[in-house]
C-alpha cells in the first residue's frame, strides 16, 4: 500500500488549498451576512455561486465522481486529501467544488443506474451545479436503521406508480434549487425476499402530492447551506414508470451502492473538521492566559493536543487504506475497512471538537466559532447513513464467523 500522493493528487491538492485561502475562508463571514439579507433563509448567498463558478474556472469541479464521462476521474485514493480539504469549511467548500452530499450520492446512482433519458434530464443540471436533488429514505414512523423496514408505498398504476409515504430528513430538501428527489419505497410490499422488495423512483419536487412541510434541525442548527433536512409528505403522488430507477425490487441493492462511497466521502471530510479543531485549539491555547500562564502551558493541554494529533494520524491512514481497497477490491472487498471508519471517525472527532469546545469556554459554544457547527455535523455522522451500532452489528458478525 502506498499513500504518497501522485502527480496529480499534488497538483489538485496546491490549487484546493489556494482555493480555500484565497476564496473559501474569507467567504465564510460574507455568506452569513448575506444569508441574513436575504428574503428566505433557504435561499442561496450569492458569495455561493461566485464560489462555484471560480471553483469550475480553476477545474475544482466533480472531484467526487470516479468516472472520468462525468466527474474528474479521479480514484478514492486520490480524491479523499481533497475532500479532507474541504471539509475544514463543510459548509461552503463541498458545495462550492459541486461535491456536496446529497447531491454526490445522486449523481453516482444516475451514474451507475440511471438510463439515458433520466441522464440528460436531471444527471447533466446536476453535474453543471444548476439544480440541486435530494434522497428520500429515513421515515419517522419506523426504525430507519433497517432500511428493510421502510412503509412508503410505490403502487403500479398502468403507466404510473403512485407514492404514499411520511419521510424525514431528507437532507437539501428545503433548498429551492433542489429539484428532484430519490425516493425509496416498496413496489412489493408482501415479496418473501425482504431486500427485495424496494425501488427507488425519481420524484420531481413540483409534482402534485409532494409537500416539503418542514425543516428539522440538527441540535438547533437548520443547516442552510446544506439545504436543510426536511419532513417530506408523498401524498398518492404520481410519476411516470419510467421514472424507475434501475429494475423493480432493485432499490436495496441501489441504496448499499450509494452508501458505500458515501461513507468514505464523510469520513474523508470529518478528518479536515477535526483538523481545523486542532488549529482553532491551538491558536486558542497560546492567545490565552488564565492562572498566571497561557494556556499553552498547561499539562491538560498539552495531552488534548497530543491526543487529537495522534487520534487524527490514525484515522488518516485508516481512510487511505479504505479509500486504496475500494480502488483495488471494490466496496465489497473493502466491506470492513468501510465499517471500520463509519465507526471509528464520527466518534473520535466528536470527542476532538468536544476538547475543543472546552479550551475555548463560552465562546466554544457560540456562533463567533465554527465549532458548535462542526461537533452538530460531526455528531449526525454517528447516525447519518446507518448508525453506528449497525455498523458494529454487522463487522462483528463478520469477525465471528470465522470461529463459527
Amino acid at each position: 500500500m502506498d499513500f504518497a500522493f501522485d502527480a496529480r493528487t499534488q497538483e489538485l491538492r496546491g490549487k484546493l488549498l489556494a482555493f480555500m485561502d484565497e476564496y473559501v475562508y474569507p467567504a465564510e463571514a460574507v455568506a452569513e451576512e448575506q444569508r441574513a439579507a436575504l428574503a428566505s433563509p433557504w435561499d442561496t448567498p450569492a458569495v455561493v455561486e461566485e464560489l462555484k463558478a471560480e471553483a469550475r474556472r480553476q477545474g475544482l469541479w466533480n472531484l467526487f465522481l470516479p468516472d472520468a464521462e462525468y466527474g474528474a476521474g479521479l480514484t478514492n485514493l486520490q480524491y479523499a486529501p481533497l475532500a479532507e480539504i474541504t471539509g475544514r469549511s463543510p459548509q461552503l467548500a463541498p458545495t462550492a467544488l459541486n461535491c456536496a452530499a446529497p447531491d454526490t450520492g445522486n449523481m453516482e446512482v444516475l451514474t451507475q443506474f440511471g438510463d439515458e433519458r433520466q441522464k440528460k434530464q436531471w444527471l447533466e443540471p446536476l453535474l453543471a451545479g444548476e439544480i440541486r436533488s435530494a434522497f428520500a429514505m429515513t421515515e419517522p414512523d419506523v426504525a430507519s436503521s433497517d432500511a428493510t423496514n421502510i412503509t412508503t408505498l410505490i403502487e403500479r398504476d398502468g403507466d404510473d406508480y403512485v407514492i404514499t409515504g411520511r419521510k424525514w430528513y431528507i437532507s437539501g430538501a428545503m433548498n429551492p434549487d433542489c429539484k428532484i428527489f430519490i425516493v425509496m419505497g416498496k413496489t412489493d410490499p408482501e415479496g418473501p425476499d425482504i431486500r427485495r422488495q424496494q425501488s427507488m423512483v425519481l420524484v420531481p419536487r413540483d409534482t402534485p402530492g409532494v409537500t416539503v412541510k418542514r425543516a428539522m434541525q440538527v441540535f438547533g442548527y437548520e443547516d442552510h447551506y446544506h439545504g436543510g433536512h426536511a419532513e417530506v409528505i408523498f401524498d398518492h403522488a404520481r410519476v411516470p414508470v419510467a421514472n424507475l430507477i434501475g429494475e423493480e425490487g432493485g432499490g436495496f441493492a441501489i441504496a448499499q451502492a450509494r452508501l458505500g462511497p458515501g461513507r468514505i466521502h464523510h469520513c474523508m471530510r470529518l478528518i479536515g473538521m477535526a483538523e481545523r479543531a486542532i488549529e482553532l485549539m491551538c491558536r486558542r491555547a497560546v492567545s490565552r492566559t488564565a492562572f498566571g500562564k497561557a494556556l499553552a502551558q498547561q499539562g491538560v493541554v498539552h495531552n488534548w493536543i497530543a491526543d487529537a494529533r495522534v487520534t487524527v494520524e490514525q484515522l488518516r491512514l485508516l481512510v487511505l487504506k479504505t479509500a486504496w481497497l475500494m480502488d483495488t477490491v471494490g466496496n465489497r472487498g473493502a466491506h470492513t475497512e468501510i465499517q471500520a471508519i463509519k465507526i471509528a471517525t464520527p466518534r473520535a472527532v466528536v470527542d476532538i471538537i468536544d476538547r475543543a469546545i472546552q479550551l475555548h469556554g463560552a465562546g466554544g459554544m457560540s456562533q463567533d466559532f465554527p465549532l458548535a457547527e462542526l461537533y452538530a455535523g460531526a455528531r449526525t455522522l454517528m447516525i447519518a447513513d446507518g448508525p453506528d451500532e449497525v455498523h458494529q452489528r454487522s463487522l462483528a458478525r463478520r469477525e465471528l464467523k470465522k470461529y463459527l
